[in-house]
């Protein structure tokens, strides 16, 4: 049982961890998703959750509390004129966890965390067949002349 264990380890020693789970943070507020194993996620889930809360805040001492954890300054920027605004009435809850199912090496549970607003670009549309063989065609004739 976990009675009262309050983080995960993750397998790393202290400074491991925090440098990991930094360099989630900061990815995670670069690209708005992340893809990575469950018990990362989750515990990158609270620290990104808590940066986002100071960012709310807004005042010079939040943006020195985030900028001395987040690793890269655009990344900190980022979080204090986009992100932050998004959620200025909602009271928690700015990210979710999506499985997306095993990874192909070792079978560990992957999964995506994103922000609750984040809306994937969507796929680009292929062209039926017919008109890509049609396209070549078109591009020597071009070419020739």
């Amino acid at each position: 049982m976990r009675h009262r264990v309050s983080f995960r380890k993750l397998s790393r020693t202290h400074e491991h961890r925090r440098a990991l789970l930094r360099n989630l943070v900061t990815s995670l507020f670069l690209h708005e998703r992340i893809e990575t194993t469950v018990a990362k996620a989750k515990e990158a889930r609270r620290v990104a959750e808590r940066m986002i809360t100071f960012a709310k805040r807004g005042d010079l001492a939040a943006r020195r509390h985030v900028d001395s954890y987040v690793f890269d300054p655009s990344a900190t920027r980022k979080l204090f004129d986009t992100i932050a605004p998004w959620y200025k009435d909602r009271p928690g809850g700015y990210t979710r966890i999506i499985r997306i199912g095993p990874r192909p090496g070792d079978s560990a549970e992957m999964v995506y965390l994103e922000f609750v607003d984040f809306l994937p670009e969507p796929p680009r549309e292929r062209p039926a067949r017919a008109e890509r063989e049609e396209e070549p065609a078109e591009a020597e004739a071009a070419s020739a002349s």
